[in-house]
């Protein structure tokens, strides 16, 4: 395994301002539901989180990383890269391994914060600026289609607010193919981009159930050290995708979590967005 970079460390601390903080990965819906009530089923959550949502994450985010590495322009600078369209066809991936509209929202939701923050910390860095020029354009023809379709309902303000919001949704690209660019950017190998992926997949949950379930911060995180070699086990699966075609990504699911999603954005009360 080769070290980590200190940017690469800091893209995957949940310090950074990245917004991850307000997602609980499923594990609040799982919570409700009671199928998460203690530390040994926190962990089995984890591990089909990690082997369904993780792998997928992971090799989503190590193809990304691979194609903004692989489409750096001959001669110049990192911040220049050839758009061949493979980042839209890696988000139009994404999006037919996320069935359900809530955590397709909440991807989206994600990669819009992580790309502020890694265009920040990473100003005109290789993909960022791209991938953020798509965003805009993107999110201009959703206004401009949610616009039309308002105009032609009558008496429909509130539903055109809706509208603009899930247009918002859909102008953001997924939270993995951003980490994957921001990666490369922070100067990350696609085994890199995966391992975070991996990692966040579970340190997330594990940080939403202590605050959810009152659990020893202690016990839950070391139930996440006994992962460690699970995560590597899915991380290096994952980047073995990093040069291959979008269409042959793995598409593990987990339709308990799709459900879960559904549940959660329908709850009156609730602590985290997704």
């Amino acid at each position: 395994m080769s070290p980590m970079s200190v940017a690469a460390l800091l893209l995957g601390d949940s310090r950074f301002p990245a917004g991850g903080h307000a997602h609980s990965g499923g594990v609040e819906p799982a919570v409700t539901a009671g199928t998460v009530t203690g530390l040994q089923t926190l962990e089995w959550f984890l591990r089909g989180r990690l082997r369904t949502a993780g792998l997928v994450a992971a090799s989503l985010a190590a193809a990304a990383c691979a194609g903004v590495q692989r489409n750096v322009a001959p001669g110049e600078s990192a911040a220049v890269v050839l758009d061949d369209g493979f980042l839209a066809e890696l988000d139009a991936e994404a999006d037919a391994r996320t069935p359900a509209p809530a955590q397709r929202e909440a991807s989206r939701r994600q990669g819009r914060a992580l790309l502020r923050a890694a265009r920040v910390a990473w100003p005109g860095a290789a993909g960022l600026a791209s991938l953020a020029a798509s965003v805009g354009a993107n999110a201009g023809a959703a206004r401009a289609t949610t616009g039309a379709a308002a105009r032609a309902t009558s008496g429909a303000a509130a539903s055109a607010a809706a509208g603009a919001r899930r247009a918002e949704y859909r102008a953001g690209p997924h939270h993995a193919v951003v980490l994957g660019v921001a990666g490369a950017a922070a100067g990350c190998a696609p085994a890199d981009a995966a391992r975070i992926a991996a990692y966040q997949a579970v340190a997330g949950p594990v940080s939403a159930a202590v605050r959810l379930l009152a659990l020893d911060p202690m016990r839950a995180t070391g139930i996440l050290a006994g992962l460690a070699g699970d995560i590597d086990q899915v991380a290096a699966e994952g980047a073995g995708y990093a040069n291959g075609p979008p269409a042959d990504l793995p598409c593990a699911s987990a339709p308990a979590l799709d459900l879960l999603a559904e549940t959660h954005i329908t709850a009156e009360v609730r602590l985290f967005e997704s």
